[in-house]
């Protein structure tokens, strides 16, 4: 399998995703009454995953 190293771009956006997934869970942590904020958070996470992976694997991405 080929891989090719993301670009610094689509890097610091799955990072910056994954970040934002962070803090809506930790706000979910603290602020409970607040529904559907961990499965958002959790989507968040997965999101900035699955764009890593496309930006290792497509070329130009």
């Amino acid at each position: 399998m080929r891989l090719n190293p993301p670009k610094k771009n689509t890097f610091w956006i799955s990072i910056a995703v994954a970040a934002v997934g962070v803090v809506v869970y930790l706000v979910h942590l603290f602020a409970q009454s607040i529904p559907y904020m961990q499965p958002a958070a959790f989507l968040l996470v997965v999101i900035a995953f699955v764009l890593l992976c496309l930006g290792l694997t497509l070329k130009g991405l």
